[in-house]
């Protein structure tokens, strides 16, 4: 088993906007099963809607408009991103948060192209494994998790290649404290953090004024004339939000009068 620690930088959007962000830089370090670094990829893409690099992208990852331009586009690099990986006969990629895999996802959406090697590959969110293991709870940046741990390392951060060996400097750090079991597939998610807590409040509302949390009562008062209710899937996906979220608080609540 290798494991793949992948790092991407994406041209965002500075003001508001229907089209989509997109990759610019892939980078990705493979350790092997002894966690030693034996091979390297990077690269970076040329965009399609957003040709141009605003300015905070430039100034936060140093990279110019010139090397954009020389870039070979997505369908390619990801094709050798692809080729890459294969060298393993099994990997694991690791990633710090969700958003590097999703946003591949995305643009091989945006591009037409397959999408069902990125949604078999497993992750392991390794976010989420720093948390567990300072049993903390507020993310925390690749660097501020270096810090914290001790790791001096060398590189610029906010460039993809340097980001993925930072990042595997902390996942060799604390690989004994992980727990691989909570390795996962990409799964789509059709509503944002936004739509999100309004679950979360309608369901604390609910119980504090001592009104049993049902959905269609959820749907009524809270959810009325929103956008949200004209996309099915989100739909449904806010339904499952709310089952959990009522599930959550009320587990939350027994144990608290349990220990009384």
């Amino acid at each position: 088993m290798d494991y793949i620690i992948l790092d991407i930088e994406f041209n965002g959007r500075k003001f508001a906007s229907d089209l989509p962000m997109e990759v610019i830089e892939i980078g990705a370090v493979r350790l092997n099963s002894s966690l030693t670094p034996t091979d390297e990829f990077s690269s970076m893409i040329k965009p399609v809607y957003f040709s141009k690099l605003n300015s905070f992208i430039k100034k936060k990852t140093v990279i110019s408009q010139e090397e954009i331009d020389r870039a070979d586009g997505y369908p390619k690099v990801i094709m050798d991103f692809i080729d890459w990986l294969n060298r393993s006969e099994s990997f694991l990629l690791v990633t710090w948060g969700g958003e590097d895999l999703k946003r591949i996802i995305y643009d091989a959406r945006m591009h037409k192209l397959d999408e069902a090697y990125w949604l078999a590959v497993p992750y392991f969110d390794l976010l989420k494994g720093f948390l567990r293991y300072k049993k903390i709870t507020n993310d925390v940046s690749v660097e501020a998790a270096l810090q914290d741990l001790g790791i001096m390392t060398e590189g610029s951060a906010h460039r993809a290649l340097d980001d993925a060996r930072m990042t595997s400097d902390i996942f060799r750090k604390i690989f004994g404290g992980l727990d691989f079991e909570l390795s996962q597939q990409f799964k789509d998610s059709y509503t944002n953090a936004k739509e999100r807590r309004w679950v979360k409040d309608a369901v604390r509302t609910m119980l504090a004024r001592k009104i049993v949390p049902e959905w269609p009562l959820f749907v009524e008062h809270y959810l009325a004339g929103k956008p949200a209710l004209t996309d099915s899937k989100k739909v449904a996906e806010l339904q499952e939000h709310f089952a959990a979220e009522v599930a959550r608080v009320q587990q939350s609540t027994a144990g608290k009068v349990g220990l009384k």
